[in-house]
Formats: C-alpha cells, structure tokens, sequence
C-alpha cells in the first residue's frame, strides 16, 4: 500500500534545489524552484508540490527553457515593472521584480509588474502571500497552454488561466483565493491520470466533444470551463490582461511554441499591487478591521475563508514535517541522482 513519509522543510529544500542543481538549472533558479515547490507540498497543496519538479525536468529535456536564464528588469515611468525572465522560469523572474514592485507600490499606490518570456508551473498565491507580507493587496493573472474550451465549444483555446487575489490580515495567514478558470487544475487532472482515477463530472470532453470523466480522453480532447459562460470570459479576460495587455504569448501560442514537447507553458504574467492606506486614506489597521467584520459574518455562519485548508496543512507540517508520499519521494531521489 502507498504511504507518506515526513521530513522537515529544510531537508525538502535541500533535496528540492539538489534535483535541481542536478537537471542542468542555475543555483539561482534551482533555489527560487526549491521554495515555491516546498510550499505547495508543506500545505498540501500536491498539484503544485514537488510533484511539480518532474514538470521542471520535462521541460529542460525537451530544450523549452533556458537554465542559466538571467532575468532582465526595467522600469517604465513610476508604477510599471517589467521583467523579461528570458525564457527561465517563472520564480526567479518574480524575486527579481518583487522589491521594485513593492517600492513603487508604496510610493504610488498602485503598481503592476509584467513578467515576460517566461516559463510557468507554479501556483500564485507564493507571489500573492509575498505581497500581503508587506501589507498590500494583490492580484495576478496568467495564462498556460491551450487546453480549455470556451462555453458552447469544444476545441481548446484558453489556458487554465488561473486569478489569485490577496488582502493583508493581521495575524500570520491573509485573506488568499487562488484558483483556475477552468473545472478543474492542470496538476489535478494530472494526478487522477497518474492515480488512475475518473475526474468529477464536467471538467472535459473527449476528442470528439462528449462529456467524459476520464483523464486521458480529456487530454484528447478539451478541459471546461468552471461556471460555463461567467468562467469562460473569466478565461477571456485572463488571455487580453496577461497576454495581449503586456504583449507575451497567448495560450494558443503558447502551446504552438511547446510543439508537442509536453513542457510547461511560456508566456507571460501579470502581478497589480494596491496599498490599502493610499486608497482607504486611513491607517492600514482601521482598514484591516473593516475587511475582518466582512471575514466574521462569513465564518459565523460555519462558511469557510478560502485557503483555510491550505494554512491548516502548514500547521500540521509545522508540527509533524511534511507529508510526501514515498513514490513521489523515490521520483524526486531519482532526479538528484539522475546523470
């Protein structure tokens, strides 16, 4: 029978940046990965966990990323950051154009940070609870391949184009949603094919544009959209904000770019940064308190804050180490040792 295994952060970080260090990425990328992929394993969050190193490792043998990438950053007048990740991946560029979006953020109230030519695996809400570390409310966007069809359709065009959004809470955990436009994750229609396991009921359609539960087919054919036509321009938006908006690659382009290679998507993202004091024009507590009248009225009623599981996960790896299971494990292991 499967079974989880449970080490401290620090000797997932190790292992995480040596698998790294081994596939061919720079130390800097190999660290900015480490970090991002620990999180998602240290809440749970498996889709975006170590799991996603194996992602990391296709996409450096198929030749779609540059490892030794150094990101490019600039600034255009006093509120827009721009970072060319020169076709790396995405968390080196991100760490790069952090502090910057932060200063301008502060010294104007709203900033926003464009990542370009950059390639993506990761979930958002690391760059989002990044932002609300320093008392500012956040909103990213970005796209991915093209593996969701439209509502009424059955040909993919969008990506599973995720939104996340933050608010800064006092205590240690903000208010954080992060989720795909479409029915179901990427990740998690990859782990039900790696399990062998039927996803929920509307999440695709087979190759020929019937309703399926079975991961593969879907891979055929199309994922959905959550909500049908509100997740669909959900999905629209998503492709014009952090595509066309910030002139990077559109989902379909991006998955012209992958040719069949089976990589992580390249393209763009986009980052805003609001400072609650600019715009409330009251000191950040005052406003805080506002906002958790809001949160309280939801949880009186037994409701649930999103991401309360994620940060209930935290706690228990805090306490008890993090779960991994021991095939993940030995996949991981094989990474580090692989020539």
């Amino acid at each position: 029978m499967p079974h989880d295994l449970y080490f401290p952060q620090d000797h997932l970080l190790a292992l995480a940046q040596a698998a790294g260090t081994q596939l061919g990425l720079s130390p800097a990328h190999a660290q900015a990965i480490a970090q991002v992929v620990v999180a998602g394993q240290r809440d749970e969050c498996h889709s975006h966990g170590l799991y996603r190193l194996l992602t990391v490792a296709q996409t450096i043998r198929a030749g779609k990323v540059r490892c030794d990438a150094v990101p490019v950053m600039t600034q255009r007048g006093r509120s827009i950051i721009r970072v060319d990740a020169q076709f790396g991946f995405s968390p080196l560029a991100f760490e790069t154009g952090l502090p910057a979006l932060v200063a301008a953020a502060r010294e104007n109230g709203l900033a926003a940070l464009a990542i370009n030519h950059c390639v993506h695996f990761t979930a958002l809400w690391p760059e989002i609870e990044a932002l609300t570390a320093h008392g500012l409310a956040a909103l990213a966007l970005t796209p991915s391949h093209a593996w969701v069809a439209p509502a009424g359709g059955k040909q993919p065009v969008f990506g599973t184009n995720p939104i996340a959004f933050g608010w800064p809470r006092p205590g240690p955990y903000p208010y954080v949603f992060d989720f795909a436009t479409s029915a179901i994750a990427r990740g998690d229609l990859e782990l039900h094919r790696r399990a062998g396991t039927q996803l929920p009921a509307g999440c695709g359609v087979d190759a020929q544009g019937a309703p399926s539960r079975d991961p593969l087919e879907i891979m055929q054919g199309a994922m959905l959209t959550f909500g049908g036509h509100k997740g669909s321009a959900l999905a629209t938006m998503v492709e014009l904000m952090a595509g066309a908006l910030i002139g990077d690659w559109n989902s379909q382009q991006s998955l012209a770019h992958d040719a069949g290679a089976g990589a992580a998507p390249a393209h763009g993202e986009l980052i805003l940064a609001f400072d609650p004091v600019a715009f409330g024009n009251r000191p950040l507590p005052e406003l805080q308190q506002m906002a958790e009248s809001l949160f309280s009225s939801i949880e009186v009623q037994g409701a649930r804050l999103p991401s309360q599981r994620r940060f209930a996960a935290r706690e228990r790896s805090a306490q008890a180490g993090i779960a991994v299971s021991a095939g993940l494990y030995a996949e991981i292991q094989a990474l580090r040792s692989s020539p």
